[in-house]
């Protein structure tokens, strides 16, 4: 009887650890909730979104999903930060191409302005020169 009384005491107590919450995963919601968790940490934003939208569909009363509801939203921002940056990228990489060819124009109308500058010089010259000589109508 003496080696009954501590077993069974033993049994009881351990029973009630085991109900305990104390291990990360006992819970069905939160193999769902360290999927997303490890995706987000793996930088896999699209999928640790979808992961989070999954945990909140099936566990949105779960003590933890404000904090997925806060994770999903910043994941969220980041990716449409990142679209907006390479949207951004392929504007100043158009805008830098314009630029060149203005710049191209630019030399032309500049090489244009001198032959002209040249050519009224010559102009001027010539037309001295029958000034001088009297034959100017």
């Amino acid at each position: 009887m003496t080696r009954i009384v501590p077993a069974a005491l033993l049994a009881l107590a351990l029973a009630g650890c085991a109900s305990w919450n104390v291990w990360p995963f006992s819970r069905p919601s939160s193999a769902a909730l360290a999927r997303g968790d490890r995706l987000a940490a793996e930088s896999d934003y699209p999928a640790a979104v979808a992961a989070y939208d999954e945990f909140l569909a099936k566990h949105g009363a779960d003590a933890e999903a404000p904090r997925v509801r806060v994770s999903r939203d910043i994941l969220t921002a980041i990716l449409a930060n990142r679209d907006e940056l390479a949207r951004l990228r392929q504007e100043l990489a158009r805008l830098r191409e314009a630029l060149a060819k203005r710049d191209g124009d630019l030399a032309t109308v500049r090489q244009e302005a001198e032959r002209l500058r040249t050519d009224l010089e010559r102009l001027k010259q010539i037309d001295l020169r029958l000034e001088r000589r009297g034959k100017r109508p």
